[in-house]
């Protein structure tokens, strides 16, 4: 594990205050402001936070929001005046947050944040001269120094803040399992839609991963919608998983592997506490489930060859050799090549290649790393070699997929807390 060192913070609030003039302020996952760094800070950069100490609640409570929603936390510590915190996250161990500093809200004058911080004990001259010197941004240009606060500090710190990503996912899903039940209430939908499994497996045959993951948010609000029982919604999580996994081994008896992984997943949906979770593992499931298939395709049909996939599925992250494969798979190096070539219509080489390139949509998807980053843990040689194979695979680069599937930010980058 990385030590925070005084050392990354200041580096951070260097590049921070470089590009948005605003000073950062650490604080602990209680909200309470780090002693030895504000005794450092001029009289200049003191923060509200300081002027403040009464919103420690306030700030303790923005902390666990950013790490529920996984992303920067915007809240008010009195009308009109805007404030915005990162956490600091640790593969999943919670370090505290960054304060990003205050500005005035553009919608809001200047006289309700004075009356505001006086009702909170603030002396009226203190308060005139403290909002008077703050800036006036608009909502677009708040979410930009809050995100780039983040960025930056995952950055310098190299710090994986595995359990952001896992909880932006998990927000992101609610977010569409919301948007569909409102959908079918305004349509009238009571009905549990039968041919969205239909749908599904069409989309997880094609490999369309997020089209796939689109019509599993829209089931599991027609699931909800129409039984919000928890039994009953486990009942129908595991009959959809049932399901594809029947429809996969009649396509291919190839995919019998899946049943065990189906059995897998099952048990942690018989074991799941809320909706929440349930619809977690569901969409966990449907990712090992499509790339399962993926890896195996429908049209093999040569046991020999399920191994050689099986193999290449389990170390395509790491660099690959036919050598490697033909010992594992008692078989020749030729043999191996031409096996694989003549039962699926592909190299060794393009398996490989395409497995990691989808693994690579997914870390665009869900993670923060950076093309350099993700190339390296899938095994490129180096990132221009990595661009190179994503856009022919994809037709685009990876920064226009990250923008292209980029969800618009939750209301919490609203007003929260005032």
């Amino acid at each position: 594990m990385t030590i925070l060192s005084k050392r990354i913070l200041v580096e951070v609030g260097r590049s921070y205050h470089r590009d948005f003039d605003l000073h950062i302020l650490p604080v602990t996952i209680s909200g309470e402001c780090w002693p030895e760094w504000s005794s450092s800070l001029s009289a200049a950069s003191r923060s509200l936070a300081e002027l403040l100490p009464s919103g420690v609640q306030t700030r303790a409570y923005s902390l666990q929001e950013a790490l529920h929603w996984g992303e920067p936390y915007l809240f008010y510590p009195v009308t009109g005046l805007a404030s915005w915190v990162v956490a600091m996250v640790d593969q999943h161990t919670v370090r505290g947050g960054l304060l990003g500093g205050e500005v005035r809200h553009q919608a809001k004058g200047l006289e309700e944040s004075v009356q505001g911080l006086v009702d909170q004990g603030v002396a009226m001259s203190a308060a005139r001269l403290y909002v008077a010197r703050l800036p006036i941004w608009s909502a677009a240009r708040i979410r930009e120094a809050a995100m780039t606060l983040e960025k930056t500090f995952y950055q310098i710190s190299g710090w994986k803040p595995r359990l952001l990503e896992e909880n932006r996912i998990k927000a992101v899903q609610q977010r569409q399992i919301a948007e569909a039940i409102e959908h079918q209430k305004k349509n009238g939908q009571t009905v549990y839609p039968i041919d969205k499994e239909r749908m599904l497996l069409s989309l997880i045959r094609t490999g369309d991963q997020n089209g796939a993951r689109r019509v599993l948010n829209e089931m599991l609000g027609a699931m909800y919608l129409f039984s919000p029982k928890l039994a009953v919604l486990r009942a129908r999580a595991i009959e959809m998983m049932g399901y594809l996994t029947r429809a996969a081994v009649e396509d291919s008896p190839l995919m019998e592997p899946l049943i065990e992984r189906n059995h897998q997943w099952m048990q942690q949906l018989v074991s799941a506490s809320d909706f929440e979770t349930l619809s977690h593992v569901l969409m966990q499931a449907l990712d090992d489930f499509m790339q399962g298939i993926y890896a195996h395709g429908f049209n093999v049909y040569n046991p020999k060859v399920s191994r050689i996939l099986d193999f290449i599925a389990q170390h395509y992250t790491k660099p690959v050799t036919l050598a490697q494969i033909a010992e594992a798979t008692n078989l020749s190096v030729f043999r191996v090549s031409h096996l694989v070539k003549q039962c699926t219509g592909k190299s060794i080489l393009q398996h490989i290649m395409q497995l990691r390139i989808q693994k690579a949509r997914q870390m665009l998807e869900r993670s923060s790393l950076s093309c350099s980053e993700i190339a390296y843990e899938l095994g490129f040689c180096d990132q221009s070699y990595f661009i190179k194979h994503f856009k022919r695979l994809t037709g685009t680069t990876p920064r226009r997929y990250c923008r292209s599937t980029a969800v618009p930010g939750p209301s919490h980058i609203a007003p929260a807390v005032e």
